[in-house]
């Protein structure tokens, strides 16, 4: 069963952050708001305008993002864990 994104959600595979150290000691960054980073699985078609124009997206298949953390809905499926999101709730797009 594939996960197929509608209008203009994205489906995003998390990226998980490895824990700042400082030596053999972990520091958390428990007083800061975090961001989400993930790459992108799956994109709807678009949105339409209100002229009626589809508009297209600008993320793709591949791109690894990063997103507000209270922003996307937790969806799990199977064994995994997605996260969904409209596009315009998107903060970047990291490309190397």
């Amino acid at each position: 069963m594939k996960l197929k994104a509608l209008f203009n959600a994205v489906i995003v595979e998390q990226i998980e952050e490895d824990e700042s150290t400082y030596g053999s000691i972990v520091v958390p960054d428990m007083g800061k708001e975090k961001t989400l980073k993930g790459k992108v699985i799956s994109v709807g078609p678009g949105q339409y305008s209100a002229m009626g124009n589809l508009i297209d997206p600008t993320v793709k298949v591949g791109d690894v993002i990063i997103m507000p953390q209270m922003g996307p809905t937790v969806l799990n499926h199977g064994s995994d864990e997605y996260l969904v999101c409209k596009e315009n709730e998107i903060l970047a797009i990291i490309e190397e």
